[in-house]
């Protein structure tokens, strides 16, 4: 009897109809980057000092530059280790008093501006940038600064509570359904977030999109995979995933030319809505269809295709459909991803994959994200290290397989951690003096960059940078790679969910790795990178307990992911 990839050889595995599927596919796939990342210039937090009621005024009066104003009003930075005074503090004075001196006007009040009294920011903060982000609007600095973090873990909560029920959904009323329906809600949530009044609805409606956006995000990935033939459909879901690089790419120049974050977080979100054109570009999967007895519409669809890839209607569809007709309808069960000894396994491994790939894909940029430069610019450059990242796939699988780029892609992200030790610990010892990196780095200049002081320390500091850029790629690899590992070996009837609760570990990933990396970096700056390598090392052994896939048919049903594993033991 003909399988779903013999009929899609007769009828192009990769024909019109499946590129007009895959460009619009890509549209959901480019529009979840700004969801992911977007924070970056969302919350971003430019420098920022105590609003000082009658500084403005004595200003004016006294003719000051910006500079000097700033040397005469701010508090210095404080004692090495200690969060900046100059942003959270400001001096106890009545900056109306007539009696102040242009010249120096602290110095009538102290001896030593030292022994002045420092108190909070009572009346607000003045913020050094010529737009606004969450961070300007709802005053969240200082006291109020984990908020931002909280912020993005919200993000990344929804994700991990939204990744069991909405893989389940998928997998129970089909991946077109899921997807048409995820897709509305995450732009309208979008929209909502752009109108927010305060911050408590901000981060309301950050949770409930974070609930579905990866949803969106996950049932386009299957439903492109089922949709291509053998052939293709490694190179396709590569591919679909270098969409969510450029989505990286756009976001820097339009965060660049729109530098307000409302506007932004409209201009990110109203494409979103495009996706809906997969109502009428985008059929569902026949391969659900048939797990679901659906042979009728199967029909329908496989006509359908074989006539946009200019193609005859095949009699085999007959076959198909009465092989499917003598099979039990197959409902999708969270009890299924451990009911066989490989597929516990495989789910056991592949939970571990997402949970390291995520804790090393994020604390690398924010271990490296303090380094200086244009906030607009190292953005674009580092995405532009997951290009190379897709092309290595390409280029590896049909030669080496899946598995040992895979496995091969961890060894080189935890090695380059290891470098990153020795690194930092050398550029630390030539620069004794320099404070702690720490939450506090939130407040540098997305414009200004402040270059190491020495030549020798210059070098270590592009050396550090070029290890993390490599750490960086080998991660994207492993990233591209599990997503397709883990869609390929579950059966069909559960292969939505399964992508989706082991990429849960991922969002779990997200969540504490924030925390993680600060509170190890209080320990020892070089502590979080020595995590990051003993777990990107083990993931590297742990993925060759993986089967290869190979040129291997999708499977369709649980004895054929166990056939896979007997297989995989005879494969040397």
């Amino acid at each position: 009897m003909p399988t779903v990839d013999d009929i899609l050889e007769e009828v192009s595995e990769f024909g019109r109809f499946q590129k007009q599927a895959f460009l619009t596919l890509c549209l959901l796939s480019a529009a979840f980057a700004p969801i992911y990342v977007g924070i970056v210039f969302l919350a971003f937090t430019p420098d920022h000092r105590c609003l000082s009621p009658g500084v403005a005024e004595l200003s004016r009066r006294c003719g000051w530059s910006l500079a000097e104003e700033l040397n005469y009003t701010v508090p210095g930075p404080g004692a090495m280790g200690e969060a900046f005074p100059r942003q959270c503090r400001g001096y106890e004075v009545d900056w109306n008093r007539s009696a102040l001196s242009c010249v120096d006007p602290l110095a009538g009040l102290a001896t030593n501006r030292s022994h002045l009294p420092l108190g909070p920011c009572r009346h607000g903060w003045v913020y050094d940038t010529h737009g606004s982000s969450i961070v300007t609007e709802f005053n969240l600095v200082c006291d109020d600064s984990w908020k931002v973090d909280l912020f993005q873990s919200c993000v990344n909560l929804g994700f991990f509570l939204g990744s069991l029920g909405v893989g389940y959904i998928a997998d129970r009323f089909g991946r077109k359904l899921c997807l048409l329906a995820t897709s509305l809600i995450s732009a309208v949530l979008g929209v909502l977030m752009a109108a927010a009044q305060d911050y408590p609805s901000l981060l309301l409606f950050r949770l409930l999109q974070g609930l579905v956006s990866k949803g969106s995000w996950t049932s386009g990935y299957v439903l492109i995979t089922e949709f291509v033939g053998l052939g293709y459909r490694r190179t396709v879901a590569i591919l679909y995933q270098m969409a969510f690089t450029v989505g990286l790419l756009l976001l820097s120049g339009v965060a660049y030319a729109i530098p307000h974050w409302r506007w932004l977080q409209l201009a990110i979100s109203l494409p979103a809505f495009l996706s809906l054109l997969c109502y009428w570009c985008v059929p569902e999967s026949p391969r659900w269809l048939l797990s679901q007895k659906r042979n009728t519409q199967v029909i329908k669809i496989m006509d359908h295709i074989a006539q946009k890839n200019g193609k005859s209607p095949l009699a085999d569809l007959k076959m198909l459909s009465l092989q499917e007709d003598v099979t039990e309808k197959l409902s999708p069960s969270f009890a299924d991803l451990f009911r066989t000894p490989h597929l516990r396994k495989y789910t056991f491994i592949l939970m571990y994959l997402w949970f390291t790939s995520s804790v090393l894909y994020q604390g690398l940029i924010m271990h490296v994200g303090a380094t200086g430069g244009n906030l607009y610019l190292d953005f674009f450059y580092s995405a532009l290290v997951e290009f190379p990242a897709a092309f290595i796939i390409l280029a590896t699988t049909d030669r080496c397989g899946l598995i040992r780029p895979l496995a091969a892609s961890n060894l080189v992200a935890g090695a380059a951690c290891f470098v990153m030790v020795f690194l930092s610990h050398a550029l630390k010892s030539k620069l004794p003096t320099l404070a702690p990196r720490g939450r506090e780095l939130r407040g540098h200049s997305p414009h200004v960059s402040s270059p190491p002081p020495c030549v020798s320390c210059a070098d270590l500091h592009w050396l550090n940078i070029t290890a993390a850029c490599v750490g960086r790629m080998g991660i994207t690899i492993v990233f591209q790679m599990v997503c397709l590992v883990n869609a390929e070996l579950y059966p069909t009837f559960i292969r939505n969910l399964g992508v989706m609760v082991c990429s849960s570990l991922c969002d779990l990933g997200g969540i504490i790795t924030p925390f993680l990396v600060f509170r190890l970096m209080e320990v020892w700056q070089g502590l979080p990178l020595i995590l990051f390598a003993v777990l990107g090392l083990a993931a590297g052994a742990m993925t060759l307990l993986l089967p290869e896939t190979e040129r291997v048919t999708l499977p369709e049903t649980i004895e054929d992911v166990e056939n896979l594993g007997r297989l995989a033991l005879w494969i040397p």
